[in-house]
């Protein structure tokens, strides 16, 4: 099985591919549309900041090839912002996977902080990518300043300032803005749920 990292400006993404060799994995880290395409499987990962991100990925077409592919795909943190049609960060229009807005957190009161940083609860799981996780009590790691609000898409929610998405699928495309590779056992099981998907 051929697992492919997309390789653009942003950072996080060795993270990633550590995190798929100790899962026995060695992924390919690329920005070839062909190898992409041709990947068992595909991860978008990613951190930075939104309309930079974007620059790069046009730079490459790379915006374009994600779009157009057709096996599993994860987008992680960064990734799933950029699979959305327009984030706030930047004020930037993204690749349109998800027909959803990507907003700024909003604090009302001082305790309020953002950059949302650390464990957060998974709640409201679904579909295959959480097997073998417990609702409301496995925690993933998180940090993002952005959000994407709840929707028709989201298969798990966390709670930071208000309710959100904290992963997306729709199709072949799956996202999460929490970090599989810094959640332990967590986020471990998850990416292995990733790799079974058929």
């Amino acid at each position: 099985m051929q697992i492919a990292v997309v390789e653009y400006n942003a950072g996080n993404i060795f993270s990633v591919v550590n995190s798929l060799r100790r899962l026995g994995i060695e992924p390919v880290l690329t920005h070839d549309a062909e190898v992409l395409m041709s990947a068992d499987r595909v991860l978008f990962p990613g951190q930075g900041e939104a309309a930079t991100t974007m620059a790069s990925l046009k730079a490459n077409r790379l915006d374009e090839v994600i779009r157009g592919l057709k096996q599993p795909v994860l987008g992680i943190c960064v990734g799933q912002q950029l699979m959305c049609r327009h984030s706030e960060e930047g004020d930037v229009d993204c690749i349109g996977i998800f027909d959803l807005p990507v907003k700024r957190f909003c604090p009302k009161v001082h305790e309020e902080k953002v950059p949302a940083m650390g464990w957060n609860q998974l709640r409201n799981i679904k579909t295959p990518l959480f097997d073998g996780l417990k609702d409301g009590e496995d925690y993933a790691y998180f940090v993002h300043s952005y959000y994407v609000p709840l929707c028709e898409h989201t298969i798990a929610t966390a709670d930071h300032i208000l309710p959100y998405s904290a992963a997306l699928h729709k199709d072949n495309f799956y996202a999460t803005q929490f970090h599989p590779e810094k959640s332990g056992k967590v986020g471990e099981k998850i990416l292995e749920n990733f790799l079974a998907m058929r």
